[in-house]
């Protein structure tokens, strides 16, 4: 096969990215007619992709309106939901009526936090329990160093966990309405590498992560602390209105989550929700997030009460929400238009961002778990998500 052109002096033109096109279509027999079709600028992609050829175009749909009684998030607003999945915005639809005739979903941030997790290797034990004492003694050195790098990075704590000869820090970083991972990385390094020039007796070497940040992948340790943001979303619901609406009750809802709960101690699951997923990664591809985050992101806690009156209480908890408002691809064009259509694009936006994904989570696993339990589950996609080619 021939290699891919480059071109050194502009990779991101139109005329680059067709000839690019044509080696693998000569090559493959595959028309590339509709990825060769966009509506944007080329070179508005540098630090986005690279060997750019087109677009992989997902069907987008607008949910809502949702109705949001957060601290940050205010109001009504159409959620973008970017899937292949029938019935997925549908889905949310019902949850959103749902909850707006309730009186809205009530959000609340509770932490906010990115992380990098270094690695310092010791000659024993007792170097690095020596070490860890260091590093309390001199956070507000390591802090300053840290923070030489960003503008809008701030390391609030650090915390430390022993095994062996080793001694992991896990630095934890406020990062602004971005995502942060590059930000905490560079961050952590340049204390890293003013950390080993102090001397430190017994100290071996460092590596700069291993796992316990536990980047694009979800822990215990996430649901205990906070990656990201930790959001809640909670929502009273009248008996009635589960009637009229879901053609259930709170008391059938109520029961299916103990099954729900039953069966994730049964899997050995980290999360008791149904499908967060489905909200998070179809925000995520239309709003301009890094889609692996899902992996962290979609994990949570589902909690309900029955009221003595047939109410339902419910509430989801997301403990590693990943979301940025700005930076990465939220500036693209398709992207930075549907954050606009959310009122969530730039500066001081990620908390409302956040509270909308969590109210639209929310939304998501109520509609879903009455459409089980009124066995509307199978005849629903059945109606909206049969596709054949």
């Amino acid at each position: 096969m021939n290699r891919l052109p480059r071109d050194p002096a502009n990779d991101y033109t139109r005329e680059i990215a067709a000839s690019r096109r044509q080696v693998v279509c000569q090559a493959t027999h595959a028309a590339l007619t509709h990825v060769g079709s966009f509506s944007f600028d080329p070179t508005t992609l540098p630090g986005h992709l690279e060997g750019f050829v087109g677009v992989a175009q997902v069907p987008l749909g607008f949910a809502g309106p949702l109705l949001v009684d957060g601290e940050h998030a205010q109001g009504e607003f159409y959620v973008p939901l970017a899937t292949t999945e029938g019935t997925l915005v549908a889905s949310y639809n019902r949850g959103m009526r749902l909850t707006r005739e309730a009186g809205g979903v009530r959000t609340t941030v509770v932490d906010d936090a990115m992380q990098r997790a270094p690695c310092f290797v010791f000659r024993d034990a007792r170097a690095a329990r020596a070490f860890g004492n260091w590093v309390v003694g001199n956070f507000d050195a390591i802090k300053a160093k840290a923070e030489e790098t960003t503008h809008y990075g701030r390391l609030r704590n650090i915390e430390q966990y022993a095994v062996g000869k080793m001694r992991f820090l896990r630095f934890d970083f406020t990062t602004g309405d971005a995502a942060g991972q590059n930000m905490v990385t560079k961050a952590t390094r340049q204390a890293c590498l003013w950390i080993q020039e102090q001397g430190i007796d017994g100290l071996e070497h460092f590596a700069l992560t291993a796992n316990l940040d536990t980047d694009k992948k979800h822990s215990l340790l996430n649901s205990l602390h906070t990656r990201g943001k930790r959001v809640v979303a909670e929502v009273t619901l009248p008996a009635a209105l589960i009637k009229t609406i879901m053609h259930t009750t709170g008391r059938e809802l109520f029961e299916q989550r103990q099954l729900s709960n039953l069966g994730t101690l049964l899997s050995g699951s980290i999360s008791n929700g149904a499908h967060y997923a489905n909200g998070i990664a179809a925000m995520f591809i239309a709003c301009g997030q890094d889609v692996a985050n899902v992996a962290e992101s979609s994990a949570g806690f589902s909690y309900g009460e029955l009221r003595d009156n047939g109410d339902y209480y419910f509430s989801v908890t997301i403990p590693s929400l990943i979301v940025a408002t700005y930076g990465g691809g939220t500036g693209l064009p398709t992207q930075r238009e549907c954050l606009e259509v959310l009122g969530a694009y730039g500066h001081d936006k990620v908390l409302k961002f956040a509270e909308i994904v969590a109210a639209t989570v929310l939304c998501g696993e109520l509609s879903l778990g009455s459409a089980i339990v009124s066995d509307e589950w199978v005849s629903a996609h059945e109606a909206f998500g049969r596709s054949r080619p």
